[in-house]
């Protein structure tokens, strides 16, 4: 006799998870006048997030927001019972305008840099989001924060805010020429190993990142990489081994 497989879980059970993540891997905010507490990487970044990127000699401090919810009128196409979470679970991204300086044309997270007037690094992600999507901060409950971890193509160390999304609002692109798109995807979709890829970094650099194929749009580099290791604290992945390796410049596939 067959056992059926388990109920996907609900997006209460998806918020636990997440809360979770925090209650075993959350480091106190930074305050926004802390300069050297902004830039500094705790010793637990390398644990929890998996890989030991080098940091720029003089590093800027910026916030993302990585909000989690339950998801909006675009279904899943995932029933998200082998990942664990609820098909009614999605995460809030962004396209990055192709004029940017850093990581143009990239899928992002909201956020962007500390600034004098921000409390700490949870008030920074919140106004970026607010400035780049429209979405009211006071329908975000913030989790969390967890360890910062350093990007030294744009020279940034990124302190990543979990927020579970209680009170949606509608979201657009606010300026076209920091955005080209907001959307939600989700989870369930990004966690199947269809859409599960290797990024080779373009311009010749050495490495690869996670990815993700949402739609007609590719996830990689820093965002992939934490919302790949997000998946895996929460539980919501699935085994991707053998996904092929694509170029992240021209998305030929090199490999599988």
């Amino acid at each position: 006799m067959s056992i059926p497989p388990l109920p996907p879980s609900s997006p209460s059970s998806a918020r636990a998870d997440l809360q979770r993540i925090v209650a075993e891997h959350g480091v106190a905010p930074v305050a926004g006048d802390d300069e050297a507490g902004l830039t500094t990487i705790p010793a637990s970044s390398v644990r929890v997030w998996g890989f030991d990127w080098p940091q720029a000699a003089r590093p800027r401090a910026s916030a993302v927001l990585i909000l989690v919810g339950e998801l909006d009128d675009v279904p899943a196409a995932h029933d998200g019972r082998a990942c664990g979470v609820s098909p009614a679970v999605d995460v809030l991204l962004t396209q990055r305008a192709a004029g940017l300086r850093t990581h143009a044309g990239q899928v992002a997270f909201p956020g962007g840099g500390v600034e004098a007037q921000d409390a700490d690094v949870v008030a920074t992600a919140l106004r970026e989001a607010q400035e780049e999507t429209g979405l009211d901060p006071a329908g975000v409950e913030v989790l969390g924060v967890l360890p910062a971890v350093p990007v030294v193509v744009s020279g940034y160390v990124v302190h990543p805010v979990i927020g579970w999304w209680r009170d949606p609002s509608r979201v657009a692109v606010v300026d076209h020429n920091e955005a080209t798109a907001v959307f939600r995807v989700p989870v369930a979709d990004l966690a199947a190993p269809a859409n599960r890829v290797r990024v080779r970094r373009p311009g010749g650099r050495r490495g690869e990142t996670p990815g993700f194929l949402a739609g007609d749009r590719l996830v990689w580099g820093f965002t992939a990489a934490l919302l790949s290791r997000v998946l895996e604290l929460a539980g919501w992945d699935e085994p991707w081994a053998g996904a092929p390796l694509i170029d992240a410049g021209s998305r030929a596939v090199l490999e599988g």
